[in-house]
C-alpha cells in the first residue's frame, strides 16, 4: 500500500508546491509594494481555480458511468494523453524559468495593477492555480485508472498536497530552507518515468477502443503455429509484447506497485512497449540534457587577480 501511496503523494506534492510557490511570490509582492488591498482578489482568483479543479476532479470520477466501455476507454487514453503533454510541457516549463519565474509574475501584477482592473489580479489568482491544478487532476486521474488504487490515489494525492501547502508557507516565511532546484530535478525525473507509464496505458485504452490497432481488434496480429493472438516477437507488432501474468497476477500487489511506479504490466501490447520506450529515450534526454546544459555562477574574482599588475620594466 506505501509503494501505491508514494507516487501520488509525490506528484501532489510537487504541483502543489509549484502552485504554492507562486501564489506566495504574488502575495509577498503585493505586500511590499504596499497593496495589501487588492489581496481579497487574488484569494477569489485562488478560490475559483480551486472551485474549477473540484468541479473537474468530479466530472472525470463520476461522468463515466453513463458512457458504454468503449467510450469509456476512448476518452480515458485521450485524457491520459492529454495529461501526459501537460505534465511534459510543465516539467520543461519549470526548468527553463524557474531563475525567472519571481520577476515573471512581479511584471505580471504590475501589469494588472497599472490596468486598474478588479478581474486583473483575479485572473492571476487564477491562471496562477488553474494551470497546476487541471495538470495534476487529469495526472493523477490517470495515473490511478491505470493502477486501480482510487482510494489510495484520493489519500496520497490529498496528502501530497496538504504537505506542499504547509511546506510553501514555511518557505515563504523563512521559517525552513530548502534546495528548491535540487528538489525540482528529482521529481521531475520521477514524473518523467511516471508520465511513460500512463503514456502506455493511454495506448492500451485506445487499443480496447478500437482507436488504435491492437490485440483486442481485428487488426491483431495472428501467431500462425498457434491461431491465437501472438506473443513475443511473434505478435509484432500488433499483438503481445510479453505476457507474465502467470508469474505476476494483474491482480496482486506487486503489479499495482509496479504499474504506479514506472508504468509496468503484466502483459503488455508492443505498441505500449514502443510508446513507453520512445517517450523514456526521447524526453528523458531532453530532460537530463537540460539539467546538465544549466549554466553555474562563475566564482568571484579575487582582488588580487582583478587587480591589473604593473608591466615589467627593462634592464638597466
Amino acid at each position: 500500500m506505501l509503494a501505491s501511496l508514494l507516487p501520488p503523494f509525490l506528484i501532489g506534492l510537487r504541483e502543489g508546491l509549484e502552485a504554492a510557490l507562486v501564489v506566495g511570490i504574488l502575495a509577498a509582492y503585493l505586500t511590499r509594494i504596499e497593496r495589501r488591498d487588492v489581496l481579497p482578489r487574488l484569494w477569489a482568483g485562488v478560490g475559483l481555480a480551486a472551485t474549477l479543479v473540484l468541479v473537474i476532479g468530479a466530472v472525470l470520477t463520476f461522468g463515466a458511468y453513463a458512457l458504454t466501455f468503449q467510450a469509456q476507454e476512448l476518452i480515458g487514453g485521450l485524457l491520459s494523453l492529454l495529461a501526459v503533454g501537460m505534465v511534459t510541457w510543465m516539467i520543461f516549463w519549470m526548468q527553463r524559468t524557474a531563475r525567472t519565474m519571481r520577476s515573471h509574475l512581479e511584471r505580471g501584477v504590475d501589469r494588472a495593477l497599472a490596468m486598474g482592473g478588479f478581474w486583473g489580479i483575479v485572473l492571476i489568482g487564477f491562471v496562477s492555480v488553474a494551470r497546476e491544478g487541471i495538470e495534476t487532476t487529469l495526472f493523477l486521474w490517470s495515473m490511478v485508472q491505470s493502477s486501480g488504487e482510487e482510494g489510495v490515489g484520493l489519500v496520497g494525492a490529498v496528502l501530497g498536497i496538504a504537505v506542499a501547502i504547509v511546506l510553501g508557507w514555511l518557505l515563504a516565511r523563512g521559517m525552513v530552507r530548502l534546495d528548491l532546484r535540487r528538489f525540482f530535478a528529482w521529481t521531475g525525473g520521477f514524473l518523467v518515468v511516471v508520465a511513460a507509464g500512463v503514456l502506455a496505458y493511454a495506448i492500451h485504452d485506445l487499443q480496447e477502443a478500437a482507436a488504435l490497432p491492437g490485440p483486442f481488434s481485428d487488426a491483431a496480429t495472428i501467431d500462425p503455429a498457434t491461431g491465437a493472438v501472438g506473443v513475443g516477437w511473434s505478435g509484432l507488432p500488433f499483438g503481445w509484447a510479453f505476457d507474465v501474468t502467470g508469474g505476476i497476477a494483474p491482480d496482486s500487489t506487486l503489479a499495482a506497485i509496479l504499474q504506479a511506479t514506472v508504468g509496468f504490466m503484466p502483459q503488455m501490447t508492443w505498441l505500449q512497449v514502443i510508446a513507453w520506450g520512445v517517450y523514456l529515450l526521447v524526453v528523458g534526454t531532453f530532460f537530463v540534457r537540460g539539467l546538465l546544459g544549466r549554466p553555474r555562477p562563475r566564482p568571484a574574482a579575487s582582488p588580487a587577480a582583478a587587480t591589473p599588475r604593473p608591466a615589467s620594466q627593462g634592464a638597466s
